[in-house]
This record gives structure tokens, C-alpha cells and sequence, in this order.
């Protein structure tokens, strides 16, 4: 099998006719045999999908034809197999869920800074590097000195920088995340409450990941994705990582050295949050995927 393109992309634009374009876009994608999450709201548009370069191209080249989604780019990598198990298109409240009313990226957000000049920036003293991400992303890799925020949900974010920016002190603020997109509401934030200088990464870790070559990046570790290649590393190589598919967060040797890992059941994040009840249920699922796999079949929900 060819390598699969895996297309990461969103814009914030103003959307109606929500039910009628997520038809529209589930039917070019199913027709084209892509798969992956795709997430639309009054607020614009935020997606990764994948399948062959063609078929993937075609759907992206049918969102251009819409004059609001005119402008929209996209971030490629490839995949060995389908990294999504199906296609969902969903209507969502926000893209990406902050939950502070009356931000609006179109309107106003941080200033961009392309990955060339990213290091540059990071490495002044002055500023403050905030890393926007869920703590079990960070735990995985990060930029060199940056700031975790030991945020279990987006939502989170924007009391910790209530907490720890002071809008008196004018910092200079550079914040990044994966694809750009967590940033563009997180810069838009601070610069809505009054801090000027306030800078975030372009096309997000892994664009920078792309571009930059590893003896010259800052960057340190894996990079998260929220698909089946679990992360990915410079020139957004596939990583070593797994899903643990008990709470869906990141695995490697560690975990699995943990006598809190069972394959399927639990590791050390969840081991204490699942009852004995969920671990069963868990674990007769693990049971019914490793007898498909001896069956030489594929069991649904793996």
C-alpha cells in the first residue's frame, strides 16, 4: 500500500448553514474513501483527515470552492495505514473548546512567528514560553524551558493565565501547540485583557517540526497527535508511542514497565480513576480484540 497524506488544517470564519455543510462534507469525503475528525462550528472549521494523496486533495479542494473557507491551508505528513478508524463529522459549539464567550480570533489574535525565527524568539530571556497543551501531551515533549501549565483540558488555560500573567507587567508571551490552532484562542485571550506583545508558533509544533532540521530544533521529545500514529517526532516521522485504550493517552516502555500497565485495561495514569467494574469491561474488550487478531480479523472497536 502507497503511504496514506494526512491533512491537518481549521480556519476560523464565520459559518451558518451547519447541517447542510456537514452533509456536503461527509459525502465528498466518503465519496473519495477518506477518513478522519472533522469539526465544524458558526465559528469556522477545524479537521485532520487521511487517505490517499488524491482522494485527499480532492476534498480539500472542494472546501476551497467555499468563498468563506478562500485562504485555507494545510499541514501534511503521510501515514504507512489508515491512521482513523472511520469518519466523523461533527457540529460543534466551539472548534476548539476554551469556553470564554467573545473570542474571536478573525477579529484579534497574537502576532504569528514562522518556525525559522521561532528559536530566535524563545531564546530571549524576556520572554515567557507557555506551552497551550493537555498535561499528558507535554509529559511526552516539549520546547526546551517552556512553561507547563498542568492543564488536564483546554478549558483550563484560561484561569492559569489569569493567575500567572500580569497584564500590569506587560510580558512578552510566546505560546505554541500542535497544529496553531489552541493558540489562536489563547493569544486572542491575553491580547483581549491587555497584554501587547504576545506571539505564537505558526502552523504549531508540527510545522516546525517539518521545517526545522533536529541539530538545529529546540524542540525535545514527541509530539502528540490525536490519531492512531499516537505522535510523531522531527520531519513528523512516526513515533514509539501507543494509546493506552483505556483513557487514550500516550504509552511507551515506561508505562508499559509499570506494574499498573495491563495492554488494553489500564497504566499508571488511569490505573487509580477506573473502578474494577470499567477494568473488566475493559479487559473482556482486550480479550475479544486479541481473539479477532488470532483469527486473523479485525475486532471493531481496536
Amino acid at each position: 500500500m502507497n503511504e496514506l497524506l494526512v491533512a491537518t488544517f481549521y480556519k476560523f470564519t464565520k459559518l451558518d448553514d451547519l447541517a447542510s455543510l456537514q452533509k456536503s462534507i461527509e459525502t465528498r469525503c466518503l465519496e473519495n474513501n477518506v477518513r478522519g475528525i472533522v469539526l465544524i462550528a458558526n465559528e469556522g472549521i477545524n479537521a485532520t483527515i487521511a487517505g490517499s494523496r488524491d482522494e485527499v486533495l480532492e476534498v480539500l479542494h472542494f472546501l476551497l470552492e467555499d468563498p468563506r473557507l478562500e485562504g485555507l491551508t494545510w499541514k501534511e505528513s503521510t501515514a504507512k495505514k489508515q491512521p482513523f478508524r472511520k469518519l466523523r463529522v461533527r457540529l460543534k459549539k466551539e472548534i476548539v473548546t476554551m469556553g470564554v464567550e467573545g473570542i474571536d480570533p478573525e477579529r484579534l489574535t497574537g502576532s504569528y512567528v514562522k518556525p525559522e525565527e521561532w528559536n530566535a524568539l524563545i531564546n530571549d530571556p524576556n520572554v515567557i514560553m507557555v506551552d497551550t497543551r493537555n498535561d499528558y501531551e507535554v509529559e511526552i515533549g516539549s520546547f526546551k524551558n517552556s512553561i507547563n501549565p498542568n492543564i488536564v483540558s483546554f478549558g483550563e488555560l484560561p484561569q492559569w493565565l489569569e493567575d500567572n500573567i500580569d497584564v500590569n507587567e506587560q510580558p512578552r508571551v510566546a505560546m505554541f501547540c500542535t497544529g496553531g490552532i489552541r493558540c489562536e484562542k489563547s493569544t486572542a485571550l491575553l491580547k483581549e485583557v491587555g497584554v501587547k506583545e504576545v506571539f505564537h508558533l505558526e502552523g504549531g509544533i508540527l510545522k516546525y517540526l517539518e521545517q526545522i532540521s533536529e541539530d538545529q530544533s529546540l524542540w525535545e521529545g514527541q509530539c502528540f497527535v490525536f490519531d492512531e500514529r499516537v505522535s510523531v517526532g522531527h520531519g513528523l516521522e512516526a513515533g514509539e508511542y501507543e494509546l493506552c485504550r483505556a483513557c487514550r493517552t500516550p504509552i511507551g516502555a515506561v508505562e508499559k514497565a509499570s506494574s499498573s500497565f495491563r495492554e488494553g485495561v489500564s497504566c499508571p495514569r488511569c490505573y487509580d480513576q477506573t473502578t474494577d467494574e470499567q477494568k473488566a469491561r475493559f479487559a473482556e474488550r482486550q480479550k475479544q480484540i486479541d481473539l479477532a487478531k488470532s483469527r486473523g480479523t479485525k475486532h471493531l472497536v481496536e
